[in-house]
């Protein structure tokens, strides 16, 4: 079959390959993989790939061998999928703990931008607590978790005010219900919840505008610059604010996955996409959204030839 593998050469991140079919273990469906969504994460990773790297956590499509404990979807079942890697392929082994049911209005390139940004923003969310009535700030609003965050928090009554430096993004997320601002220092506080992503000097300025026994939740560093913070600096700033760090992973995601596809069936989610190409384009497609110049999430198909 063919797969994707890294190249480790930064304008073209990956290459095909023909490797031997996936073999699933006992608890793994076989799934065709129809679809699947880069991470702008992942670009980072086929930087510098570590021996034995098979992208690819977000994909969708028909299982085509069902696990053969008797667990998951059978034969012939539409699937979105997370599996830890080896998405970018004719064919994935996905455990059936991270495997969710399409129901027929929903169709494979939605499907495929959900994992794990739909995953990472409930997971988020549940962190945060309830949020009816409450005033939060999101930085680095501008991808697929911050649109996820934003229309999730909004919908629960959230008061949110999100930082995109992107004014067409910043215009999307105000539609959403979102109050925007372009840089961290412009946003009012103080807020009850800080969702923290950017890290670099955006961490201890948003921790600033914490009120007191608020919560600032750090879940990401997409500045790709280390926080440091200054003990007497933030003597002036609010007290007892608790700085918890977060991180989405940990299976089974198939309960999550499964919420997100109810959402989107409801019209209370609506996965941005901002392109859809053949699968022959993906190295061009992971260079253009390393450096931003895609809005929302990209899908590439694998049907049609190389």
């Amino acid at each position: 079959m063919q797969r994707l593998i890294p190249t480790g050469e930064a304008a073209r991140p990956v290459a095909f390959a023909e490797v031997p079919q996936a073999e699933p273990e006992p608890h793994e469906a076989l799934i065709k993989v129809e679809a699947f969504a880069p991470n702008r994460g992942e670009t980072f990773l086929l930087e510098n790939p570590r021996p034995g790297l098979l992208p690819g956590k977000d994909v969708a499509g028909l299982v085509v061998q069902e696990a053969a404990d008797g667990s998951g979807p059978g034969i012939g079942t539409r699937v979105v999928g997370h599996p830890a890697q080896g998405g970018w392929a004719e064919y994935a082994a996905v455990p059936t703990h991270s495997l969710a049911v399409l129901p027929d209005g929903i169709d494979l390139v939605r499907a495929a931008a959900l994992p794990l940004a739909g995953i990472t923003a409930l997971r988020l969310l549940r962190t945060a607590g309830s949020l009816a009535g409450r005033r939060v700030l999101l930085t680095g609003a501008s991808g697929g978790v911050g649109h996820y965050v934003t229309e999730l928090a909004v919908g629960a009554g959230a008061d949110l005010t999100a930082v995109t430096a992107t004014p067409e993004r910043g215009a999307r997320l105000a539609e959403l219900g979102a109050r925007v601002v372009h840089d961290v220092a412009a946003a009012q506080g103080p807020f009850d919840v800080v969702l923290e992503s950017t890290g670099g000097a955006d961490l201890p300025l948003a921790l600033s505008k914490v009120r007191p026994g608020g919560t600032l939740v750090w879940f990401g560093q997409a500045s790709r610059t280390p926080v440091t913070l200054d003990f007497f600096h933030l003597l002036g700033g609010p007290e007892r604010v608790t700085l918890q760090h977060f991180h989405y992973a940990g299976a089974p995601y198939d309960s999550d996955l499964s919420t997100l596809v109810r959402l989107v069936e409801q019209g209370r989610l609506h996965p941005e996409i901002g392109r859809v190409a053949d699968w022959d384009q993906t190295a061009d497609t992971l260079v253009d959204l390393r450096e931003r110049r895609i809005r929302g999430k990209a899908v590439l198909l694998t049907g049609g030839t190389r």
